[in-house]
């Protein structure tokens, strides 16, 4: 598996635009199940960061169910990594559902989505 340079220009931190590359990359179907993830060691010597840096978006990767890790056999894509947007999919439903109840329009709704997104 190859991952794209992280952006040091970027005002978002390197862990997070690794999460993000390799959780979008496994949603879009590019990084198919089971794939196996670089070492975290070897990751962070490709990338030129901090192998804490890798570490976490690992750990974060982990968490919202996109891979597994597996003792000293790695890290692989999970299998389930579509969960992701099942979760995404319900937060979107209760967010609409109270945009309605409060009496928000669809353009106004997702202004507040756009503005919330960079932080």
């Amino acid at each position: 598996m190859s991952v794209l340079p992280l952006d040091p220009g970027s005002s978002e931190p390197p862990f997070e635009q690794l999460r993000r590359q390799v959780a979008t990359r496994a949603a879009a179907g590019e990084l198919a199940p089971g794939t196996r993830l670089p070492t975290v060691r070897g990751l962070a010597e490709q990338l030129g960061v901090a192998v804490n840096t890798v570490a976490r978006a690992y750990r974060e990767l982990e968490t919202d169910g996109v891979v597994v890790t597996e003792g000293r056999r790695g890290t692989f894509v999970a299998s389930s990594a579509e969960a992701g947007s099942d979760e995404a999919g319900r937060a979107a439903a209760a967010y609409a559902a109270t945009a309605r109840r409060l009496g928000l329009g669809l353009p106004d709704a997702l202004r507040l989505v756009e503005r919330e997104w960079p932080r």
